[in-house]
């Protein structure tokens, strides 16, 4: 399996069958498991082996194909499913940080990432140091000798900033800390984040792992001794699992991940491009284009710029009317979906935020932004443009 292309692994890896040799995977929906005697149940708790379960929060054959199969992807060593992508980012944090412990993290962050780091964290005595993610500078200013974690988003939501993991990496290794990165919007198709440095991957698996809006989800990615000796004592304690069911349904959406993901990328630099000289948008932000600020460092890092862009339609009452006047693309808050979606950040996943913190973050009243489906690409276009037009 070492030589298989991604888009093998994501169809064959991880794959347990029954004594019915079934083609599509198993669905175990058991809250616990039997045992021939009662020596056979001492024995499982003391150790379990591969392929021994106990009981549905700390580990099912479902959920162990999942994990399997998305660390494959990824190339990790190991993973846990979580209940959803905030219960990944939560626990890989929460699992190895204690009070008076130092994190390094980019500002520009998802609205419920900021919350653990600003609300949760520093609330048991955790240390929070916030910096421009693209400034190198910034955060080599700000590790410090007991720095224990260093954390951000390759890409940021919604602004789409990209932070370089290979640099930023180097900096939190030479004091011995662990970096985890969030990397929903790179996606495990165009992701080498272990690769260029990073410790710790984490996915909202509802986004393009799932990609069909039906799911939440999430995945803790990293070494075997990460997340069995850290992450998995924390996460089946405190019962963040993913369930049975939900594992399957992301087992069916990796089979077909990178043909979804390619698609919409490409539909994606379509739409950048058709909308760029638009000389009513205050703004088109897309890691694919060449005005993007980290343009060439996407290229070394992804080699694409994702599926996600952001307009800036100048105000709040025009972006709402940009919004309105759409007819296929979806207002809703999610990303990564088959279905094209349209979110105002700073009325809605980054509503709680200070207007003075959306100022510094770059979300801007008028800002939209745009994930892209698989729907055709000149029909978004022109949809968006009728949009606009309405302006």
């Amino acid at each position: 399996m070492k030589t298989w292309k991604k888009r093998t692994k994501a169809v064959h890896a991880g794959i347990r069958r029954s004594q019915y040799n079934e083609v599509s995977e198993a669905i175990y929906l058991t809250q616990g498991f039997v045992y021939d005697t009662a020596e056979d149940a001492e024995a499982r708790f003391i150790k379990s082996g591969e392929d021994e379960f106990i009981y549905a929060r700390y580990g099912n054959p479902t959920i162990a194909m999942f994990e399997d199969r998305i660390a494959a992807l990824e190339g990790a060593e190991d993973g846990f499913a979580t209940a959803s992508g905030m219960a990944a980012v939560n626990g890989a944090l929460t699992s190895m940080l204690k009070a008076g412990d130092h994190v390094v993290s980019a500002r520009a962050l998802f609205g419920s990432c900021l919350y653990i780091l600003e609300e949760v964290l520093t609330r048991y005595g955790v240390e929070v140091t916030f910096v421009d993610g693209t400034d190198l500078a910034a955060w080599e200013a700000a590790i410090r000798p007991d720095t224990k974690v260093v954390f951000f988003e390759s890409i940021s939501n919604p602004t789409l900033e990209v932070i370089d993991i290979k640099e930023v990496s180097e900096l939190a290794h030479a004091v011995g800390a662990t970096v985890v990165v969030d990397n929903v919007f790179a996606t495990p198709v165009f992701s080498d984040a272990l690769a260029q440095g990073a410790d710790v991957v984490v996915y909202s698996a509802t986004k393009h792992i799932d990609g069909q809006g039906r799911a939440l989800g999430g995945v803790i990615l990293g070494t075997r001794e990460f997340i069995r000796g850290t992450v998995e004592p924390y996460m089946k304690h405190t019962g963040g699992s993913m369930s049975p069911f939900t594992a399957w349904m992301m087992l069916k959406g990796l089979e077909t991940i990178d043909l979804r993901v390619r698609a919409q990328a490409t539909s994606a630099q379509v739409i950048a491009e058709g909308l760029e000289a638009d000389e009513t948008l205050k703004n088109v932000i897309y890691p694919g284009l060449v005005s993007h600020p980290q343009n060439a460092l996407v290229q070394v890092q992804m080699g694409k710029g994702g599926t996600v862009l952001a307009i800036d339609a100048g105000t709040q009452a025009k972006a709402f009317k940009l919004l309105n006047a759409l007819e296929i693309w979806t207002i809703s808050n999610n990303l990564g979906d088959a279905k094209s979606i349209a979110t105002h950040p700073a009325t809605t996943t980054h509503q709680r935020l200070s207007d003075e913190t959306k100022a510094t973050l770059g979300i801007t009243p008028g800002l939209i932004r745009l994930s892209v489906g698989l729907e055709d690409s000149g029909d978004l276009l022109e949809d968006l443009r009728t949009a606009i037009a309405s302006l």
